[in-house]
């Protein structure tokens, strides 16, 4: 975290999520231009290395449950990270973390946990947060939560 007062690194994805998100109103009245705006926040967020705070105990990537989903923590910059250890009331602690690809964190990480689990972004930034839950077209189908229920839209058409 920058704490001497320096320049605070802020990610691509941070940029470019602020340009790209849809305004509440417009995508109200139009489902799909939500749906492809988050395909481009989505895909800039794959492509995008995000900070990965580690859980001090154990060394894995920091979640949490909530909603009956584990929810790994990511941060785009370290001031987003330092504003979440200050609302925990944790900011005098070390706060070690590792860079991942959103790639991995939703490929691999979320595959490996054996629960429904999906990435919030910057969570403690409010509006600006995003969550990444574990649904078809975000995480592997293998372990998305709502694959039974499209094969059952996908039918037999009755």
């Amino acid at each position: 975290m920058a704490e001497h007062g320096g320049p605070v690194r802020r990610s691509r994805l941070y940029d470019y999520a602020h340009t790209a998100a849809p305004d509440a109103s417009e995508t109200a009245d139009d489902p799909e231009r939500g749906r492809q705006e988050f395909a481009v926040v989505l895909g800039a967020f794959r492509r995008t290395a995000v900070l990965v705070p580690l859980d001090p105990d154990t060394g894995s990537p920091l979640a949490a449950d909530f909603g009956g989903v584990r929810w790994f923590y990511a941060f785009s910059n370290e001031g987003a990270l330092a504003r979440f250890a200050l609302a925990r009331g944790e900011g005098g602690r070390e706060w070690p973390y590792q860079r991942w690809l959103g790639a991995r964190l939703l490929d691999a990480a979320v595959s490996a946990v054996g629960v429904p689990c999906g990435v919030a972004l910057d969570c403690a930034d409010g509006e600006d947060g995003m969550v990444f839950p574990p649904v078809r077209g975000i995480v592997p189908d293998a372990v998305a939560v709502d694959v039974g229920a499209a094969g059952e839209d996908e039918g037999d058409g009755r």
